[in-house]
């Protein structure tokens, strides 16, 4: 039996980020309000059988739950089966049982913040090589502290939501920068990592859906600052295409799903108060089209489930430390070492 990687719950987070879209297409009057909650409760199941799932392979024989925790590959993802439930709780259960809802949300902030913590901790602990970054990154403080943000506003507790919009900003421009040269200066991902390249977009879009809850939605200056590099890292992924469409489907295609719903809940949100000529008709089309993404996705995730390849024979084996190691990844000059020699990271 394969292990199952924790970026299964990924799968939960995407779901949620879609029923985020939905939800705010029926806040602006364009949708029904039960297909947000509906996908929210689906997203709940979900959530709950991938932690049943990954802790039956983790604590199994052959697993290694504390090994995932410090992966150089794997160990950011481990995020998500906190941040995942955070959602839930404040946009699925506080808007029908309020005391309950926000108990639960500050609970999950609270894991977020300290799991945050230590993988930061970890990392400055920890033998990491720099070709050993993936976008991955992002999720234990970005996507930590700006969700955290969101969902703070979003059980009315604006001075926490400000303290986790500076966490996750800070975390964000610190890491962004880190990461972006990893991806421009150092050797290509590997296959199986090049779906987290999607995660780029989701900083901004994130961070602009925080600062709308924080803000009574204001299209302000400050979102048009987020607009902007948002804008950038969007278009930038057109150049990306040809890399993604030669990928073979697996479990980390669930990178795309919640950074692009977060975009299109961004699009959506500029519409909406803009008001361009014809709308109504752009926020349907950014819809339908974030519903067909992730709805995609969703399928041929359980057709892979049902073949038995979803997931990878065997865990994601890191490069050493300090070291890079040959693949047929393409390969990129570097000016670590001799001049013009190159080198290639190891796919998974």
């Amino acid at each position: 039996m394969p292990r199952i990687p924790p970026n299964i719950f990924g799968t939960a987070f995407g779901l949620s980020g879609l029923a985020g879209t939905w939800s705010a297409a029926a806040g602006a009057g364009l949708a029904p309000q039960w297909i947000g909650q509906a996908l929210l409760a689906v997203a709940a199941v979900t959530w709950l059988v991938a932690l049943v799932a990954y802790l039956a392979s983790a604590l199994g024989r052959g697993g290694s739950l504390r090994g995932d925790f410090t992966h150089p590959i794997l160990s950011p993802f481990m995020s998500l089966a906190l941040i995942s439930p955070m959602v839930l709780a404040s946009a699925g259960i506080a808007p029908h049982a309020p005391a309950v809802g926000t108990a639960l949300t500050d609970l999950f902030i609270a894991l977020t913040v300290i799991h945050g913590a230590w993988f930061t901790g970890q990392l400055i602990y920890g033998d990491y090589a720099f070709d050993q970054l993936h976008p991955g990154y992002f999720l234990p403080t970005v996507a930590g502290g700006l969700v955290a943000s969101m969902s703070a506003a979003a059980v009315g507790q604006p001075g926490l939501g400000h303290v986790m919009f500076g966490y996750g900003v800070v975390c964000w421009f610190v890491l962004g920068s880190i990461l972006l040269a990893r991806l421009v200066f150092r050797p290509t991902l590997p296959p199986a990592l090049t779906p987290t390249l999607a995660i780029e977009v989701a900083p901004a879009a994130v961070a602009s859906l925080a600062w709308f809850g924080l803000h009574d939605g204001a299209v302000d200056g400050v979102a048009q600052f987020l607009a902007g590099y948002g804008a950038l890292l969007v278009l930038a992924q057109l150049r990306l295409l040809p890399m993604f469409l030669r990928l073979r489907f697996s479990i980390g295609f669930w990178a795309f799903t919640f950074s692009w719903a977060a975009v299109a809940s961004v699009v959506l949100h500029w519409l909406v108060v803009t008001r361009p000529f014809g709308y109504v008709a752009w926020a349907w089309i950014v819809l339908a089209a974030i519903t067909v993404l992730i709805g995609g996705i969703a399928v041929r995730s359980i057709v892979a489930l049902v073949a038995g390849t979803l997931f990878p024979s065997s865990p994601a084996a890191p490069p050493p430390a300090g070291r890079s190691q040959e693949s047929s990844a393409p390969t990129r000059s570097t000016d670590r070492g001799s001049a013009g020699r190159t080198q290639k990271i190891g796919a998974e």
